[in-house]
């Protein structure tokens, strides 16, 4: 499996920042808290500290969630929602329904509120590939996730969305 690093060093500034909420789902705790905590860090390393974290059933819940948050934002001072979550394959198609709903409706939600939902809801073969991206190195997915956040934020804003 090919790694690639996320260069931090070069992530926009954002000024004012706003509220970014992580939403996490409570299968695989160490592995969705793992990435979550690696996010986290480096939101704040980069100047947002109103953080909030919500922890759901499972990664169905996500979509519904992420549309709740932001239809309650009427200040607008969500500047993005970040999610994760692991759906491991087994011998049904709960896998394939619970992947395709998850992100049909995280999509649907940052398009009708229009504001960046960044995913790392893992569907792996095998835990074992989850645990690998949520390992403590430099290839943790929470990296990944903030810095898309950070570099989404600053776009939208950069062309006064």
């Amino acid at each position: 499996m090919a790694k690639t690093v996320v260069d931090l060093s070069g992530l926009p500034a954002i000024e004012n920042p706003g509220r970014i909420a992580i939403l996490q789902s409570k299968w695989y705790p160490e592995i969705v808290g793992s990435m979550s905590r690696t996010c986290e860090r480096v939101l704040r390393e980069h100047g947002y500290r109103d953080l909030e974290v919500h922890t759901l059933p499972g990664s169905l819940e996500l979509p519904l969630a992420a549309a709740d948050l932001l239809a309650n934002d009427a200040d607008g001072e969500i500047d993005g929602l970040i999610c994760f979550g692991v759906i491991v394959k087994g011998e049904t198609l709960h896998f394939e329904m619970i992947t395709n709903e998850c992100m049909r409706g995280l999509s649907d939600a940052m398009l009708r509120y229009r504001r960046p939902v960044i995913v790392e809801v893992l569907p792996v073969f095998a835990i074992e590939d989850a645990e690998a991206r949520a390992a403590d190195d430099e290839f943790n997915k929470g990296y990944e996730a903030a810095a898309a956040a950070i570099e989404m934020i600053a776009w939208r804003r950069s062309v006064g969305a």
